[in-house]
Formats: structure tokens, sequence, C-alpha cells
């Protein structure tokens, strides 16, 4: 494997031209897509646009005029492509977190869950992110700890769904590993077992082809600003199956989630559809933003996306194995084509110092603790000459020892 062969990869790459749809500084390799996706070329023209004309000329009336009022939903729409659901099923707003908090509360107050004393595990994996784990505890402390939070590791899930399981929390792509679940037959295990699973898509959603709809699934949250590339802290989204939409209820009964919110009565009165799901005012210069990143897949089937994803993470792992295979680094990600996803992580003792001296060199990956360097493979602008250079960058940066500057062992807020 050289250079020129990787090269040639590019060549024959299908998805190629979709480069140009981004902003991408010369000089750096980006493999960070999974913490935050690069810049959409239309991104700053439309913001421009929405900025000047709609709010500074149009002003309230781009409410009615510009659509303001429905981005939560028209956005959805879009997006649900990508995840396999219907255009009715997916609402963009608030943070993956509040809608975990939504989905989580409205599954644990169902009737036949919070009136089976039996059912009072929520189950998740250990290492599940954070978040997902922190609003899992606060709304289990809202209901009284009438429920036990049980953490497995991921081979244990599907083993332990039983009559004793309120509700799975269940991230499909761990964050750390880039662990890959299979969907359908843990939707089909909650199924067996009478009981629901929330999944959280953040690391899977614009990086793989999803089935929400085929695969069973019922409820679903991710954010938008990894492989969706809607830009730093953009809006989260939630789907819910249209079957249960007016069977769970929501804890957030803001005014946009009204039936008519411009009625201003005092009651709340669910609306009969996904909207329900609203809460407050939808903050829209962001879900523009996020409007960008979701028309970068516009004529892109993900089943290209996933292939390439593949060769992708198969060609760095390579590289890696034959250049730096004397250095230290273990590969924590599957082996398995079938259970890994569009991301790369490398445990080492100098993990931080070696990931903050490769971002000055040009090589943008992160950190995760304890011991993690991470690399994310966003198929619509990485290329496979990228993944050549990056390797022999992480070569000479450990041959010549330069991550042991001082410098590079100060730890940063955000890492």
């Amino acid at each position: 494997m050289d250079r020129a062969t990787c090269a040639a990869f590019d060549h024959t790459d299908t998805l190629s031209h979709l480069r140009a749809r981004f902003v991408l500084r010369e000089g750096v390799i980006y493999l960070d897509g999974n913490s935050l996706g690069a810049l959409p070329a239309n991104t700053a023209a439309t913001l421009e646009k929405t900025i000047l004309h709609d709010w500074g000329r149009e002003l309230i009336g781009s409410w009615n005029s510009a659509d303001w009022v429905n981005l939560p939903r028209t956005t959805g729409a879009a997006l649900s492509r990508l995840l396999g659901a219907a255009p009715d099923e997916v609402l963009v707003g608030d943070s993956t977190s509040v809608n975990i908090f939504k989905l989580l509360a409205g599954v644990l107050t169902l009737p036949h869950i919070a009136r089976n004393k039996a059912r009072n595990v929520i189950l998740s994996e250990r290492g599940n992110f954070p978040t997902d784990l922190y609003i899992a505890e606060g709304i289990n402390a809202l209901l009284g700890n009438r429920y036990v939070l049980r953490l497995v590791e991921p081979g244990e899930l599907v083993s332990s769904i039983d009559a004793t399981t309120a509700v799975a929390l269940i991230t499909q792509v761990d964050y750390c590993t880039g662990h890959l679940h299979d969907m359908a037959t843990i939707n089909t295990a909650a199924k067996q077992a009478g009981t629901h699973v929330v999944w959280d898509l953040s690391h899977s959603a614009g990086a793989l082809p999803l089935n929400l709809n085929a695969d069973g699934a019922e409820f679903a949250v991710g954010c938008g600003y990894k492989y969706l590339n809607g830009g730093p802290g953009a809006p989260g989204y939630l789907y819910v199956e249209k079957g249960w939409q007016t069977r769970l209820s929501t804890p957030l009964s803001g005014w946009f989630g009204h039936q008519a919110p411009f009625q201003f009565v005092a009651t709340f009165v669910p609306a009969e559809n996904i909207s329900r799901f609203q809460c407050g005012t939808p903050s829209i210069l962001s879900m523009v933003a996020l409007g960008c990143g979701i028309e970068t897949f516009h004529g892109v089937n993900m089943v290209d996306v996933r292939a390439k994803s593949l060769k992708l993470t198969d060609l760095f792992w390579q590289l890696m194995d034959e250049h730096c295979d004397t250095f230290g680094f273990t590969c924590v990600a599957p082996r398995s084509r079938a259970e890994r996803a569009s991301q790369l992580s490398f445990a080492h003792e100098h993990a931080y110092p070696i990931m903050q001296a490769l971002i000055e060199r040009g090589v943008v990956g992160d950190f995760r603790q304890p011991n993690l360097i991470r690399f994310g493979f966003t198929p619509l602008y990485t290329r496979f000459v990228d993944c050549w250079d990056a390797v022999m960058v992480i070569r000479d940066v450990m041959v010549s020892g330069g991550w042991q500057a001082e410098k590079y062992h100060r730890r940063n807020t955000v890492t």
C-alpha cells in the first residue's frame, strides 16, 4: 500500500464530488466529523439571507412568509429519509438531552409500564454516553426512584431485556469504540418482552443507512452537529413511530406542542401528531443551518456512504498496522464490519499529548477518556489519501517523539 494507490481509490470514488459541498481548509485532514461536522458550502449564504432578508427586512412576518413556524416539521421531514422513517414521524428541535427526557419520561409514565411494579428496570450500557445516563437518573429521581438503572456490557443487552425491563435506553453506536448494535435484533427482543427501546442515533445518523420503520423502532433521538453537519450546538431531533404519537405524553408541554398554539388558551391540549413533542419557540437560525447540513446528502444513497465508510476504516486500520504497529497503539473498534460504525479509536498510554501534537500538525481527531485517540470518517468529504497522509503524520510524531513537548500535556477544557 502506498500513497499513489490511495489516490487511485479517490479517483474511482463515486462520492468524491461531494467534497465540494463543504468548506475544508487546505493543509488540514479533518477526522473529527463524528464530533462536529464540517461547514457546508452553502450554510453561510443561507444564514446571511435568513438574517438580512427574512429577519432584517421581513421581520416577524417571516414566521409566515418564510414558514419559520413549520421548520421543526419540514426539517424533520427532510431528515426522515436518512433515518428510514416517514416524513411525519420526525421532529427537529431542542437538544438530544431534552429529547431523551421527553421520550424516556413518556415511556416510563405509560400506564402499562407505570402500573406494573415488576417492570422496574431502566436498562442501558455501562459505557453509554454520559448525558443519556444522567437524564435517566434525573427522571428516576423525579419519579420517586421508582426504577433501577441497570448497566450491562454491550453483548449482554439482548439477554438482559426481560419482564423486569421498563425501557431500554440504547445508543446505536458506542461513542468510544464505534461498536454498532443490531437495531432489528434488539427491537425484536424488546417486543417479545413487552417493553420499549429509546434509541440514541447521534453517532449513526448520516454515517450509515438507518431503517427505523423496517427495523421496528418506536422511539429515537439524535443530534444534528455530527455527521449531519448542522453546526455547533445544532438542534437535536426525535422520532416517534406514528402509532405512538397520540399515545405518548410529553412532560414538557410547551405552547408549540399545543394543538392550536395561537389560540392562547390556558389549558394544554396536545397536538394529535408529532408536533405534540415540540416545546418552546423553535431556534430558527440554528434550524436553518441544520437544513443546510441535511441538504449535503441530496441525491446521495446511504448504502454508498456505508460502503465508503467501511473502506476508509479498513484502509486506515491497515495503514496503522503497517506503519505504526511498534508504537503501542491498540485499536478498540470491532474487526467485524457488521459491528463497526464510521470511526476508529486507538488506545495509548499517552493518548492526550499525541492527539494534541497531531492537531498542531493538521490531523484533527479528538481524545476520549481515559486513553483513546479517536478518528471519525465522514464519507461525504474524507478522502482515501487523507488516511495515508494522516497515518504518515502519526508515524512521524511517534518516531520524532514530538508529542513529548510539555505544551501538548496541558489539558484543554474541550478534549
